[in-house]
């Protein structure tokens, strides 16, 4: 399991963002007002997206938050809700959702495009362990089995140990073993250095997956994940299916 020292480098990332050219929006593609919706990690609510929410902003796009407190929700459950904004928003903007999650905002944003291919033009997940969703941090694990121990005992809004390997998320569980859809874009970033989620784990067969050198939370404002995200989402079509990068790269 990787070194939880590395997340260590967070602010760090954070400040080398703010004097980046990206962060201006310099050398990347700009928005076209298109929605993006922003699903943050476990044990992270919206503001953890903030910083990306507002890049995005000054780039042209849509940002759009998912709502979610702390990501510790039943999956299914939380795809519920989430599928509903997303027709909702397809409807008033005539234009497919473009979704950008971290960490196990990501694995819902993959789950979303198999349930809405229609639509969703594309997803970027960062640090998403998309292979194997507890390929994580024993203290993560740790946090995991809390939260499913207590959602066990009926506290309301968390996730259960049958989200996990019961009947509970058991249609989700199947639907995201499916070959991915056609027309959805589908970019994976990953980090070999993430103290926090193995690395080989969001690596996907059906992806574009692109390696940067970041932590794992620092990746939502991290400068190399920002041009990826950039390429990505202007690379995602309403109609027609598009990789972003080759299936296997690293961030220039």
């Amino acid at each position: 399991m990787p070194p939880l020292w590395r997340e260590s480098r967070v602010p760090a990332e954070r400040l080398a963002l703010q004097v980046d050219p990206v962060w201006r929006g310099d050398g990347v593609p700009q928005g076209d007002g298109a929605t993006v919706l922003l699903i943050a990690g476990f044990l992270a609510g919206d503001p953890s997206l903030g910083t990306m929410a507002a890049w995005l902003k000054r780039l042209g796009y849509q940002p759009r938050r998912a709502g979610l407190r702390a990501n510790v929700d039943c999956a299914t459950r939380s795809a519920d809700r989430l599928e509903e904004r997303i027709r909702e928003l397809h409807a008033q903007t005539g234009r497919k959702v473009r979704i950008v999650g971290q960490s196990r905002g990501g694995s819902l944003a993959r789950l979303l495009a198999h349930r809405a291919p229609d639509a969703v033009a594309g997803i970027v997940t960062l640090g998403s362990p998309l292979m194997d969703e507890l390929a994580v941090h024993p203290w993560v694990k740790l946090h995991v089995r809390a939260v499913a121990t207590l959602g066990t005992l009926r506290v309301p809004g968390l996730f259960s140990h049958a989200c996990g390997n019961g009947a509970c998320c058991e249609q989700s569980r199947a639907l995201v073993t499916e070959p991915f859809p056609d027309g959805v874009g589908f970019v994976s970033v990953y980090s070999r250095s993430d103290g926090i989620v193995d690395w080989r784990a969001c690596v996907h067969p059906a992806a574009s997956n692109v390696a940067i050198n970041a932590s794992h939370c620092g990746m939502a404002a991290h400068a190399d994940a920002y041009r990826v995200v950039a390429r990505a989402l202007a690379g995602f079509g309403d109609e027609v299916p598009a990789r972003a990068v080759p299936r296997t790269a690293r961030a220039a």
